[in-house]
């Protein structure tokens, strides 16, 4: 279906589908009532391997903009990257790296446009004097502020390029001319700096939709609150990694944290939510007549619903899970290859 036959409710739909929030609804209503076609933006530092919420996550939320007719840019952010000593900060790694960033987003969302940032920059030179405008608006404290974004704390000690970083990713969102800033939520203090500043610049304010990390394969650092441990692209057990053979993730998925009736920070359930029902109608449990037989889901919440009951044993979950995890991962697999070279370079680059 074209995103021209469907109406406002059902563009809204799909772009809140598996977001964590969206600042503010009511601007996103106004803006698809006025505009057919707004500008979407989603920047990605070029870091280590690409993992399940790294890409398919990242790139599903992606496609579900695209069917409500969002024109869609994957901002490939090398020169923070090197900033954030990311690959090691070696400029050649990144670059390399960017290519197979690239490649692998092609293929999960090939109608989105992709954009590396030093070509921005290069295309764009008042690129860095709109970046010292907008420094201007920015105090010292509020920066330290936001340096969560790049994984670092107001406490670090860290160069001054550092400090850079924020107002760059800021005023990239500028340059792109965005209505719709999109990331996850870990993203969140930049966008609301944006859409503080961008107004008193006389700078369009962007929609802010954040979508929710996926967590870690592991047992949750607080798994009885709302924190998450993320899924890493360093500790490669936390994660499920896109070259990952169909054993190595049924494994990991076996081994994974799966507390019966537990649906808090739940990696199998969020894995469920955000990958497997995006791509299947209907999810269907196998098991033995003994323990109730073949089931199947037509929606997240009713599989949701049975685990919290007790009616899916985790072992039910597990095996479903990871059965059509394999099925979704292995046509990007067999499509991507990596050289010993690209591996070694971006193990080294931790």
């Amino acid at each position: 279906m074209s995103s021209l036959d469907l109406d406002i409710t059902e563009k809204i739909e799909l772009i809140e589908k598996s977001t964590a929030e969206v600042v503010t609804r009511e601007e996103l209503v106004t803006l698809l009532e006025t505009n057919d076609s707004p500008k979407h933006y989603i920047g990605l530092e070029i870091s280590g391997f690409l993992h399940l919420g790294s890409l398919f996550s990242t790139g599903f939320k992606i496609n579900d903009f695209v069917k409500a007719g969002v024109r869609c840019t994957i901002f490939l952010a090398d020169w923070h990257t090197m900033i954030n000593d990311k690959l090691g900060g070696d400029w050649d790694a990144i670059s390399a790296v960017s290519k197979y960033y690239y490649d692998a987003f092609k293929i999960i969302s090939p109608d989105a446009d992709i954009v590396l940032g030093s070509k921005l920059y290069e295309k764009r030179p008042e690129y860095w004097a709109e970046l010292l405008r907008f420094t201007k608006r920015m105090s010292l404290a509020r920066t330290k502020k936001t340096l969560t974004i790049m994984g670092r704390t107001e406490s670090d000690s860290i160069e001054l390029a550092k400090l850079i970083y924020p107002p760059m990713q800021a005023v990239d969102i500028h340059m792109l001319d965005v209505d719709i800033a999109h990331a996850g939520m870990d993203q969140r203090k930049i966008h609301m700096l944006v859409r503080d500043v961008f107004p008193k610049m006389g700078w369009k304010k962007p929609v802010a939709i954040h979508h929710g990390l996926l967590p870690g394969l592991g047992v949750p650092a607080a798994h009885t609150d709302s924190q998450i441990t993320k899924m890493s692209k360093t500790d490669k057990n936390s994660g499920i990694f896109i070259h990952d053979t169909d054993k190595e993730v049924t494994k990991k998925i076996n081994k994974a944290w799966c507390e019966e009736r537990n649906v808090q920070n739940n990696p199998l359930l969020e894995i469920a939510k955000t990958i497997i029902f995006h791509e299947n109608k209907e999810v269907q449990v196998q098991r033995p007549t003994k323990y109730g037989g073949n089931i199947s889901y037509y929606t997240y919440n009713q599989m949701k619903e049975d685990f919290e009951k007790g009616d899916l044993h985790p072992g039910d979950l597990k095996h479903t899970v990871g059965q059509y995890l394999v099925q979704i991962m292995r046509p990007l697999r067999e499509k991507m290859t990596m050289s010993p070279e690209m591996y070694n370079m971006i193990s080294k680059g931790y």
